[in-house]
């Protein structure tokens, strides 16, 4: 049998643990009770409240895709989308190639089988078309 002291120092040792451990568990719970004090639930929130919430995703609503040399290259603005769609095929594949894909224009004219020159001033040619297309439809240029 244990003596009385072991004893005594055992049950002091249980209630202090006791203690601790109603401490914590009433230290987290006053913690959840002002955690819910400041917590709103969803349908309390304002539509605006919402919105400042929330987050729309853009990826593939405004953007045209074109297919050059087996690679997508997509195109976000519409007016500009419209505009080389208009283009005939070669032409399109010069811009594409040039302003999307960074080619040079040997490396163009290598893949068109024509003569460097030849890209040069069918890509000039192109941009003016472009542009004129553009400004039909309202778009404003700087002035430099």
């Amino acid at each position: 049998m244990k003596g009385s002291y072991e004893l005594r120092v055992q049950n002091q040792f249980g209630g202090f643990c006791t203690r601790v451990l109603k401490n914590e568990a009433n230290r987290i719970h006053n913690e959840y009770a002002k955690q819910r004090e400041k917590e709103k639930s969803w349908e309390d929130l304002s539509q605006v409240e919402l919105e400042r919430l929330s987050v729309v995703d853009k990826y593939f609503c405004d953007e045209h895709v074109f297919e050059v040399l087996d690679k997508q290259v997509i195109v976000i603005s519409d007016l500009l989308a419209e505009a080389i769609a208009n283009l005939s095929d070669v032409k399109r594949e010069i811009i594409l190639l040039s302003y999307f894909l960074g080619m040079t224009d040997r490396e163009i004219s290598e893949h068109l089988h024509v003569v460097r020159q030849a890209v040069s001033k069918r890509r000039t040619r192109i941009l003016k078309e472009l542009r004129e297309h553009l400004e039909k439809e309202g778009l404003e240029w700087p002035e430099l």
